[in-house]
C-alpha cells in the first residue's frame, strides 16, 4: 500500500520557431499594428483572422521583410527566427525570403515555363549546380505540392496556361523549391473555385510536417479546418490567439466572439 499514481507526463512544448515581441508598424503617421506579441511554433499552422484592414496581413508581411518595400513603412519591436533577429543589420533580405518563403492571393505564376519557375529560386541561390541536380529539385517541388503527376509531361509550357488552383499550388513549389523553414500564405484560396480550394487545404496539411505556415485568411471555415492555432486581428491590435478549436468554441473577448458568430466582420 501507499504507492503514489504517477502525474501524467505533460506533452512536450512545441518549439518556437517565429517570435513577435512588441512588433508595432507605420505607414507614415499612421499606426498599422499596435505592440503584437505572438509565438509561431514550429511545424503548426497559424491562421491569421479578423475583419479588413485589421492588421493580419501586414503582420504577415513582416515576418519576411516584405514591408521593406513599402515608402514610409516602418516597422518597430522585435521579430525573429530560430531567435536571430529579422531585422538585424546581418540579415539579408533575399536570403531571409528563401527561409520565409510567400504565397500570395491572387496565382503569380513567372511568364516562364513550370520547369523555370520552379527552379529560378534554387538558380540564384546557387543551391543546384548540375542539370541532374535540378530536375530533381523541380520533380520534388512539384511532387510535394502534388502538382507533379499534372504536369510532367509539360514542363516546357508556360506556368500561365495552368488552371488557376494548378497556378497556385505551382506557386507553393516554387516557394518550396528553396527549403524554406516557413511558409506565409495570404488568402491563398480567395480567388480559386471550391474544389481547388479543397486541394490547397490538403496540402497545407500535409506541408505541416515539412513547414511552418501562416496563413492569412477570411474564411473561418477554413481556418477552423486548416490550422493548430489562431490569432484573431481587431483594429491593429492581437485581440487573442490560442488553439483554433478554442478560439472558436470558447473565444475569451467579446470581440472575437462578436466576429465569430458574424455580428460585425
Amino acid at each position: 500500500m501507499g504507492a503514489t499514481m504517477n502525474a501524467p507526463s505533460a506533452l512536450p512544448a512545441v518549439p518556437v520557431k517565429m517570435q513577435a515581441r512588441d512588433v508595432k508598424v507605420f505607414y507614415g503617421a499612421k499606426q498599422a499594428l499596435k505592440g503584437i506579441n505572438l509565438d509561431i511554433q514550429e511545424n503548426r499552422v497559424m491562421a491569421l483572422i479578423g475583419p479588413s484592414g485589421c492588421g493580419k496581413s501586414t503582420f504577415l508581411r513582416c515576418l519576411n521583410r516584405m514591408n521593406d518595400t513599402i515608402e514610409n513603412c516602418r516597422v518597430e519591436g522585435r521579430l525573429t527566427i530560430d531567435g536571430d533577429d529579422i531585422y538585424g543589420r546581418d540579415i539579408d533580405p533575399v536570403q531571409l525570403r528563401a527561409r520565409v518563403g510567400m504565397v500570395f492571393q491572387k496565382p503569380n505564376p513567372f511568364p516562364k515555363s513550370i520547369y523555370d519557375n520552379i527552379a529560378y529560386g534554387p538558380r540564384i541561390h546557387g543551391m543546384a549546380s548540375h542539370r541532374d541536380e535540378m530536375d530533381e529539385v523541380v520533380q520534388k517541388s512539384l511532387q510535394r505540392a502534388g502538382l507533379w503527376n499534372e504536369v510532367k509531361d509539360r514542363l516546357r509550357e508556360p506556368g500561365t496556361g495552368l488552371s488557376g488552383g494548378q497556378q497556385q499550388r505551382l506557386c507553393i513549389a516554387r516557394a518550396i523549391a528553396v527549403s524554406p523553414d516557413v511558409i506565409l500564405m495570404d488568402e491563398p484560396c480567395s480567388a480559386l473555385d471550391p474544389i481547388a480550394t479543397a486541394h490547397i487545404e490538403e496540402l497545407i496539411d500535409e506541408l505541416r510536417e515539412n513547414y511552418t505556415i501562416v496563413i492569412v485568411t477570411h474564411n473561418m471555415q477554413q481556418a477552423a479546418r486548416v490550422s493548430q492555432k489562431t490569432a484573431f486581428f481587431h483594429l491593429g491590435d492581437m485581440v487573442e490567439c490560442d488553439d483554433t478549436e478554442e478560439i472558436f468554441t470558447n473565444p475569451r473577448d467579446e470581440r472575437t466572439q462578436g466576429y465569430i458568430t458574424g455580428r460585425y466582420g
